[in-house]
C-alpha cells in the first residue's frame, strides 16, 4: 500500500476548489445565505415592536383625555394615525388591518377623573398576531398609573390615589385568549405551500434535463405555455391536499376558529399556490441540475419566512425590511389567511392584499415563460 502523498492530497484539492468556482451558483450560495442571514437578524429582526398604527376615538375635549393621548404617543409604542373617527370607522380599519390599537376615551372622562371616580378606558387591540401587541399591551399596564401625574397636583394632588386614576379595559380582538396557535397554525398553510409549491415546480424541468426526457418533450406539439400549465396543475392538486391535512389539524387539534368564507379562501389559496408555481417553474428554467434548483427554492423560502411576519412581527421591522416583505406573496397571504379564519374579513377587505398577489402571479408567470421559451431556443 502506497504512503500518503502530499502532493495527491494537494492536486484533489485544488481540483475540488476549481470545480466549486465553476459552480458560480452553489458559490453565491455558499456566501449569500450567510451574508443575508446575518442582515436580516441583525437589522430586519425586532421582537419588539414599536410605533404600532393607533387611532384615538375620543369624546372628552378636557385636558386630561388628551393627556393620556400623549402619554401614549411618548411610550413609543403607540404611532397615532388616526384621530376624529367614529368607533365604526375604527373598527374598519382594524378589520383591513391597517390599525393594531384603537383607544375610546369616554366623553366624561376629564369630569370623573376630577371626582375621583375611576372612569374606564378602553383599548382594543388587534390579537391576530399575539408578539405583536403584547409588549404594547404591557406599557399601557405601565402608562395607566403614570399618565395623569403631571396633571393632577396642586389642588388636584389629592386625587393622586395608590391605584391608577383610571381603569384600563384591553379588549384582545379576534383571539381574546391571545392564544399563539392562532397566529401560527393559519400561517403554516402560507410557509408550508410556499416551500413544497417553489421547491417541487423548480425541479420538474431539472429532472427531465437530468433524465434525458427533456428531448422528448421538445420533440412533441406542445407549446410552452401548454407545458408550463400542464406541469403546473398536478402540483396545485397536491397544495389542496396539503391545505386539506392541514385544515383538518387546525380544526381537529388545534380549534382554530373558520369565521369566513371558506370558498372564498379556497379561491385565494388558489391564487397563491400558482404564484409560487411560477417561482419554481423559473428556477426550473435557470438551474442546471437539481441541486441548484433546491439552492434557489431555499434562497427564495429564507427570506420569505423571515420578513413576511410569520416568525417576527411584521411592524417590527424597519422600513426598507417591509418594503421587501411587501414583494413577497407570503407577506399578503398570511394577512389574507388570518383575516379570512380570524376575523371573518370578506373580499371587499382583503382586496389590498389580494391584487399584490395578482400582480406577482402575473411578473412572475411571464418571466418563467419567457425562460421557458429561452430554453426551447
Amino acid at each position: 500500500m502506497k504512503a500518503f502523498s502530499l502532493a495527491r492530497t494537494a492536486a484533489i484539492f485544488i481540483k475540488e476548489c476549481q470545480q466549486m468556482l465553476r459552480d458560480r451558483l452553489t458559490f453565491a450560495m455558499a456566501v449569500g445565505v450567510p451574508i443575508m442571514q446575518l442582515l436580516l437578524f441583525g437589522y430586519a429582526i425586532n421582537t419588539d415592536p414599536k410605533g404600532l398604527p393607533t387611532a384615538v376615538v375620543s369624546q372628552d375635549q378636557g385636558p386630561l383625555g388628551r393627556s393620556v393621548v400623549t402619554a401614549l404617543q411618548n411610550s413609543g409604542y403607540f404611532k397615532l394615525v388616526a384621530s376624529g373617527i367614529s368607533e365604526q370607522e375604527a373598527d374598519a380599519l382594524m378589520a383591513r388591518g391597517e390599525l393594531q390599537f384603537v383607544v375610546q376615551i369616554p366623553g366624561d372622562f376629564t369630569r370623573r377623573v376630577l371626582r375621583g371616580e375611576r372612569p374606564p378606558l378602553l383599548v382594543s387591540a388587534d390579537a391576530t398576531d399575539p408578539s405583536a401587541s403584547g409588549n404594547a399591551i404591557a406599557a399601557l399596564q405601565q402608562l395607566s398609573s403614570t399618565a395623569l401625574r403631571r396633571e393632577l397636583r396642586g389642588p388636584a394632588a389629592s386625587l393622586q390615589p395608590s391605584a391608577a386614576p383610571f381603569e384600563l379595559r384591553i379588549h384582545r380582538r379576534y383571539n381574546p385568549e391571545g392564544l399563539s396557535r392562532y397566529n401560527i397554525v393559519p400561517g403554516l398553510i402560507g410557509t408550508i405551500l410556499t416551500m413544497t409549491m417553489v421547491m417541487l415546480t423548480s425541479l420538474a424541468m431539472t429532472r427531465e434535463r437530468e433524465r434525458g426526457t427533456m428531448e422528448n418533450l421538445l420533440a412533441t406539439p406542445v407549446r410552452p405555455f401548454e407545458v408550463m400549465v400542464g406541469k403546473i396543475l398536478p402540483y396545485v392538486a397536491l397544495g389542496y391536499v396539503q391545505l386539506g391535512v392541514i385544515m383538518g389539524a387546525a380544526w381537529l387539534l388545534f380549534a382554530v376558529p373558520m369565521l369566513g368564507s371558506l370558498t372564498l379562501l379556497m379561491a385565494l389559496i388558489g391564487v397563491f399556490m400558482l404564484a409560487n408555481l411560477g417561482v419554481g417553474f423559473t428556477f426550473s428554467t435557470l438551474a442546471r441540475n437539481q441541486l441548484q434548483a433546491m439552492q434557489m427554492t431555499f434562497f427564495f423560502f429564507l427570506p420569505s419566512m423571515l420578513l413576511s411576519g410569520f416568525m417576527f412581527p411584521f411592524r417590527g421591522m424597519p422600513e426598507w425590511a417591509q418594503h421587501l416583505g411587501e414583494a413577497l406573496p407570503l407577506t399578503h397571504f398570511l394577512r389574507i389567511v388570518r383575516g379570512i379564519m380570524l376575523k371573518g374579513s370578506g373580499a371587499g377587505e382583503l382586496w389590498g392584499e389580494v391584487w399584490p398577489m395578482l400582480a406577482f402571479l402575473a411578473v412572475a408567470g411571464a418571466i418563467a415563460l419567457k425562460r421557458y421559451r429561452q430554453t426551447l431556443d
